[in-house]
């Protein structure tokens, strides 16, 4: 049977590789929505895609635009949401902590309170974040305690409690995906994988901060769209599941790999600036529960995500020059 499946945050760079995941494996009916007109092929891969007639766009904002897109979703009673819109940045959120709750707790209430009165959705998957955990020490599960280290992860948490406040009380129909780092092209510029690569290139100095000793969980895009269409798929309602790799990664080893594969030598293009404020030491988290239940696993190796990005960022290297390399603010 056809579904009719509705991706919010489709612009974002985890949300346009899931509506290319579902154009390639299905026959299904996409819907995208995000706050800012629909990008170009340089950042959407499913742009380059002969099943398009099966994809619609919408630019919609889930806090200015919430009474029209709650219209939307009733006139179209999509069968499946899954929900990537969020401000998901970390150090911005210190600035300007209103916005990361406005969107993450706030517009979310709103959404799922609709929602839950609604009889057309059986399935909605919310992205979360590794980072409601703060630092991560030993084993960490999906029933760890929250404890995060950030206004970005708190709003984070606060959007999963009361998520979870709907799955108790009305059975609302919602599983939660918390992945690890994600990467690969496309990626936003400002990320630490795609900036190295364009700082190498410029031959521009790459900040490590804190001497780049923070240990990440980097896991390449696509297999973490693999996992969250499992989980939208096969996954038990009301559950937390995580997708993360095998092992963790420090940020100068990431930046090491970068300059392995573009020829460099690491101490030429690095200089060590201070850590930033509430930086976690460390995002490693068990995914078993992922892997065992739903048969899932990673199976892009970083060198091979690597020379991707590397790769991509030649490949449109104009286009690419023409964008902001650091981060802008949107409220």
């Amino acid at each position: 049977m056809t579904k009719k499946i509705v991706v919010l945050g489709a612009n974002s760079f985890s949300g346009q590789d899931f509506v290319d995941l579902l154009l390639e494996n299905s026959t299904n009916e996409v819907i995208g929505i995000s706050r800012s007109p629909e990008r170009s092929e340089v950042f959407l891969k499913y742009k380059s895609r002969k099943e398009l007639s099966r994809y619609r766009y919408f630019q919609m904002d889930m806090n200015a635009d919430m009474p029209a897109l709650l219209e939307l979703l009733d006139r179209e009673s999509p069968t499946h949401i899954v929900n990537f819109a969020a401000q998901s940045e970390v150090a911005p959120s210190w600035e300007y902590p209103e916005h990361w709750f406005r969107t993450n707790c706030v517009a979310l209430a709103q959404l799922v309170n609709h929602l839950r009165k609604r009889t057309y959705l059986t399935r909605y998957l919310h992205i979360s974040s590794p980072e409601v955990y703060g630092t991560c020490v030993g084993t960490v599960k999906e029933d760890a305690p929250l404890n995060p280290s950030t206004p970005y992860a708190a709003s984070k948490a606060g959007a999963d409690l009361l998520l979870s406040t709907y799955v108790r009380q009305f059975g609302f129909p919602a599983m939660t995906v918390r992945a690890t780092n994600v990467y690969g092209a496309r990626q936003q510029l400002f990320k630490i994988i795609p900036r190295s690569v364009i700082y190498v290139r410029l031959d521009r100095k790459i900040e490590l901060h804190g001497g780049g000793k923070a240990i990440k969980s980097y896991i390449h895009i696509r297999d973490v769209s693999h996992g969250e269409l499992a989980v939208l798929e096969k996954g038990q309602l009301g559950m937390i599941y995580h997708l993360s790799p095998d092992r963790g990664i420090s940020v100068r080893e990431v930046v090491q790999t970068v300059c392995d594969q573009m020829g460099r030598r690491l101490e030429d293009v690095t200089t060590v600036v201070d850590e930033r404020p509430g930086q976690d030491a460390a995002y490693v988290i068990d995914s078993t529960r992922t892997r065992a239940t739903l048969g899932w696993k990673p199976n892009i190796t970083f060198k091979e995500g690597i020379s991707e990005v590397v790769e991509w960022v030649h490949r449109y290297w104009d286009q690419i020059m023409s964008h902001p390399l650091s981060y802008q603010h949107q409220a």
